[in-house]
């Protein structure tokens, strides 16, 4: 038996579909889908049930899988036990965090921490939606509401505030805002309400419920911009927008919300050096910026 197919059987396993598996293992769809061929053939027995929806574990699959997690389990002991001297952490950490934090913050802090370690190799997912732990979709993963299950290390990263913004062109040509009630005057840029991932990036209900969005959008870097063109007023992280001096806070005392960043991984992988190292690492950028993301 090739042992390196149940490689690619575990991961479809946690992803449920080709193309998530073949993200996570860096190849095409097709190879993993030769690769899981192959073992079903060498097994005499269906692994997965094809489905619309993606890849269901059969009863074979599901017998399997525990000793395939038992193998991984092993194979992560024996690279614990033998670190090679000298030679600093090394191998892939993928790291999964919100878009914003990701690309203002994170995104320039780990290109230094490769600099500093040539053999170690960062995935960075900033995304806007919530990456999985239990499914391996990332090593580390730094999101918005503290993991409530599972065998993970979690701790706080960082508090960080946002703010009602417009630009200043807008407001300069709309009515004044010195109370909510003023709010019903303006258009209002938020997320896509049916795909927002956490209830925590819920804003613009708790200041002024409007009757209807000028614009809505997934990603809070489209969001400003909309806000940049003058399209209306949006809720944005303080980091992103106080940077720009042609967006204005709108009433700065009453539309302030405070967001806190988690930081988790498995507790199963806490000793490898790799891991070890971007955990360190990311706490000492959470401390670094505190300022930048929680402003006066």
């Amino acid at each position: 038996m090739d042992w390196d197919h149940l490689r690619y059987f575990l991961e479809l396993a946690r992803a449920s579909t080709l193309a998530a598996a073949a993200r996570r293992l860096g190849v095409e769809h097709t190879t993993v889908a030769r690769r899981i061929q192959a073992l079903e053939k060498q097994l005499g027995t269906p692994l997965f049930a094809r489905e619309a929806a993606g890849h269901r574990l059969t009863e074979a699959g599901r017998h399997l899988l525990p000793v395939v997690e038992a193998m991984e389990a092993a194979a992560l002991g024996v690279e614990r036990a033998t670190p090679v001297p000298g030679s600093g952490p090394s191998g892939l950490v993928r790291v999964g965090v919100t878009e914003g934090f990701g690309t203002l913050i994170l995104a320039q802090h780990l290109a230094q921490l490769t600099q500093r370690y040539p053999q170690l190799s960062i995935d960075l997912l900033a995304l806007p939606r919530l990456l999985h732990l239990s499914r391996r979709e990332a090593d580390i993963v730094i999101s918005l509401e503290r993991p409530k299950r599972g065998a993970v290390i979690v701790t706080k990263l960082a508090d960080y505030s946002l703010h009602l913004y417009g630009q200043r062109e807008y407001l300069a040509r709309r009515p004044l805002v010195t109370r909510r009630e003023d709010l019903r005057h303006h258009d209002f840029i938020s997320y896509v309400d049916d795909l927002l991932f956490t209830k925590e990036l819920q804003f613009i209900d708790q200041l002024y419920p409007p009757e209807r969005f000028a614009l809505r959008s997934t990603s809070v870097s489209a969001q400003y911009e909309a806000v940049r063109a003058g399209a209306g007023l949006a809720v944005l992280p303080a980091f992103l927008a106080d940077r720009d001096p042609i967006l204005a806070r709108v009433l700065p005392q009453e539309a302030r919300f405070t967001r806190t960043f988690w930081m988790s991984m498995p507790g199963e992988a806490k000793h490898l050096a790799r891991m070890q190292a971007v955990w360190g690492f990311l706490k000492e950028v959470g401390q670094q910026e505190a300022g930048r993301l929680m402003p006066g």
